[in-house]
C-alpha cells in the first residue's frame, strides 16, 4: 500500500512537471485578461497575481486529503484539482472585495453549456458564479474563492480565483506559515483559537478604520488637489522641524519654536520648483525627502557666520529693500540665520543665488498680480503697473521698519495681501483717474502702512493719526469720495479725539 501511494505521488508530479511550462502560460493568459478586464473599472483594485502549484505543494495536498485513494489515475486528479493555477486579485480593503466580485459577476454574463459563465470576448475563461459568495471557510472566516476553467485546444485547466483584501492576505499569512504549516500548534487547542479570533478581528478594526480615514480624506480633498499638496507639504515642514530641532539642542543646547519658518521653505521650494503639475510635484517631494534624510545624517554648526559666494544683486527696489534689511539682520538676528541656514541646507548650491531666488520670491507673493486685478480694470495697464509698485514698495518700506522674520510667516502674508487687495478696492472706489491717484496716493499709502503696522501690533503715534487724517481730508476734496471713505474719516477723527485705542480699532475695521 505505501509503494502505491508514492508510485501515485511520484506519477502525478511528473505529469506537473511535464506540464509546467503550459501551465505557466494558461496562468500568465488567465491574469492578463482579468486585468484589462477591471483594471480601469474600480478604485478599489491593486494587483492580480497568478501561480502554478509547486510539486511540493502538491505532494502535501494529495497526502493531507487522501486522494491516493480517492482517485485511480493521476489523470483524474487533474480534473477534479482545482486549484491547479491559483489567481488572486488584490484589492485594498474588505469592502472593495464586494464590489470586485459584483465586477466580475458584472462581465462574465453569459452561460456556457456546462452552465459556467464568461465573457463573449473570450470563451475559453470560465468562472463558476452559481455558488453563494464569499464562502464560509473551516476556520469560520468568509472568502471570494471561485472556481474556474481555462481552455485551450480542447483542453481544460482547472484553476481557483480569489479575492481578498491587504488584510485578508496579510491574514492567509499567519494562518498559513503559523498554523497550516505549523503541526506543534492545534486548532483544537482553546487558547490558540481564541488568540487567533483575536487577531483577525483586530486585523478586521484596522482594515475599518484605514477605510475610514480613506473615506474621510477623499470627502475631504476630490475637489481640491491643493489641498492634498498642501498637505503633503506640512508633512514635510514637520520633518524639517524635528530634524533641525534635534541639531540644534544638540549644538547649542535649547530649543526655540521655528514651525512657521519651516512652513515657508516647504512652500518656497515648490513654488520654485515649479510643481505645479502632478509629476513634477512628485519629483520635487522625492528630491526633498532624500535631501532631508541626507541632513539628518550630517552635521550642523550652528554658530558660524553665513557667507556668501559673490556680493547679493538685486534687479528692482523691492528686492533691494528686502533684501538689503534681511543681510543686515542674517548673522546679527538667531530667527534669521536660522531660517537661511534651513534653507541653505537644502537648496544645495550657490547661497547668493538661492538668497536672490528667495528675495524674488516674496516680491511674487507681496506682488502676485492676482491680489491687484481690480486695479487692471480700472487704469490702464501702464498705471496700474505704476500704483502696484507703489503700493508693494510701501509694504518692502514697512518690512524694514517692523524687522521681524515674523513678516514672511504664511499667514501674515495672507493677511497682509488681503489688506492689500482691501486699499486696491477703496482706491478703485474713490479714484477716477490716474492723476488723482497722484494727488492722493500719501494718503493711501500711509493708511496702508498703519493697517500693516497694527497687523504686527506695533505702536502708532499720535501725530502719525493727525497726519493720516489731515490727509484724507485733503483727498476727499479732492475726489468724489466714496460714502465708504467719508464715514471711515470721519470715524477716524471722532476716535482720535477720544482714545488712541480707539483710533487703532477704527483703522483695523476698514
Amino acid at each position: 500500500m505505501v509503494l502505491q501511494m508514492f508510485e501515485f505521488i511520484d506519477e502525478v508530479v511528473g505529469i506537473l512537471d511535464k506540464w509546467r511550462d503550459d501551465l505557466d502560460h494558461a496562468a500568465n493568459n488567465i491574469e492578463k485578461y482579468l486585468e484589462q478586464m477591471i483594471v480601469d473599472d474600480i478604485e478599489g483594485y491593486l494587483n492580480i497575481s497568478s501561480r502554478v502549484k509547486s510539486s511540493s505543494s502538491l505532494k502535501e495536498k494529495i497526502l493531507r486529503n487522501n486522494y491516493y485513494k480517492k482517485y485511480n489515475q493521476p489523470k483524474e486528479l487533474f480534473e477534479h484539482l482545482s486549484d491547479l493555477i491559483g489567481v488572486r486579485i488584490e484589492c485594498r480593503f474588505i469592502e472593495d472585495e464586494n464590489k470586485m466580485y459584483k465586477l466580475i459577476k458584472k462581465n462574465f454574463n453569459m452561460v456556457h453549456e456546462d452552465g459556467l459563465y464568461y465573457n463573449k470576448l473570450n470563451p475559453n475563461i470560465r468562472l463558476d458564479l452559481r455558488g453563494k459568495q464569499p464562502q464560509t471557510q473551516k476556520n469560520g472566516c468568509e472568502i471570494y474563492r471561485i472556481d474556474g476553467v481555462y481552455e485551450v485546444e480542447n483542453t481544460k485547466i482547472n484553476f481557483e480565483l480569489q479575492i481578498k483584501s491587504l488584510v485578508d492576505i496579510f491574514w492567509g499569512e499567519i494562518e498559513h506559515k503559523i498554523i497550516y504549516k505549523n503541526y506543534n500548534y492545534m486548532l483544537v487547542d482553546k487558547f490558540m483559537k481564541e488568540m487567533m479570533d483575536s487577531i483577525r478581528k483586530n486585523l478586521s478594526m484596522i482594515d475599518n478604520q484605514l477605510l475610514i480615514l480613506y473615506n474621510q480624506f477623499n470627502k475631504t480633498n476630490s475637489l481640491d488637489a491643493a489641498v492634498r499638496k498642501h498637505q503633503m507639504e506640512m508633512m514635510l515642514s514637520k520633518i524639517i522641524y524635528d530634524i533641525f530641532s534635534s541639531k540644534i539642542k544638540k549644538d547649542i543646547g535649547f530649543i526655540m519654536d521655528f514651525r512657521k519658518s519651516c512652513d515657508i521653505i516647504m512652500e518656497y521650494i515648490f513654488r520654485t520648483n515649479n510643481a505645479e503639475h502632478l509629476d513634477d510635484y512628485n519629483e520635487t517631494l522625492l528630491k526633498t525627502l532624500n535631501r532631508l534624510n541626507d541632513i539628518s545624517k550630517d552635521q550642523v554648526d550652528f554658530n558660524s557666520k553665513i557667507t556668501f559666494e559673490r556680493e547679493i544683486e538685486f534687479n528692482d527696489e523691492f528686492s533691494t529693500v528686502i533684501g538689503e534689511s534681511i543681510l543686515g539682520n542674517i548673522n546679527s538676528d538667531f530667527n534669521w540665520n536660522l531660517f537661511f541656514r534651513m534653507l541653505f541646507q537644502i537648496e544645495l548650491g550657490n547661497n547668493a543665488e538661492d538668497f536672490e531666488n528667495f528675495i524674488s520670491f516674496l516680491k511674487y507673493r507681496f506682488g502676485d498680480k492676482k491680489v491687484f486685478k481690480q486695479l487692471y480694470y480700472h487704469f490702464k495697464e501702464e498705471e496700474a503697473d505704476n500704483i502696484r509698485e507703489r503700493i508693494i514698495m510701501e509694504i518692502a518700506n514697512s518690512f524694514k521698519e517692523i524687522n521681524s522674520i515674523e513678516f514672511i510667516y504664511e499667514e501674515k502674508i495672507e493677511n497682509i495681501n488681503k489688506i492689500t487687495m482691501y486699499m486696491v478696492k477703496v482706491i478703485c472706489r474713490n479714484i477716477s483717474s490716474y492723476e488723482q491717484w497722484i494727488k492722493t496716493e500719501e494718503g493711501f499709502m500711509k493708511l496702508l502702512r498703519l493697517k500693516i503696522f497694527g497687523e504686527f501690533g506695533y505702536e502708532i503715534e499720535m501725530k502719525d493719526i493727525w497726519k493720516l487724517i489731515s490727509r484724507f481730508k485733503e483727498c476727499c476734496n479732492n475726489i468724489n469720495a466714496s460714502k465708504e471713505l467719508l464715514s471711515y474719516v470721519n470715524n477716524l477723527e471722532k476716535a482720535s479725539e477720544v482714545r488712541k485705542e480707539a483710533v487703532l480699532k477704527v483703522i483695523q475695521s476698514l
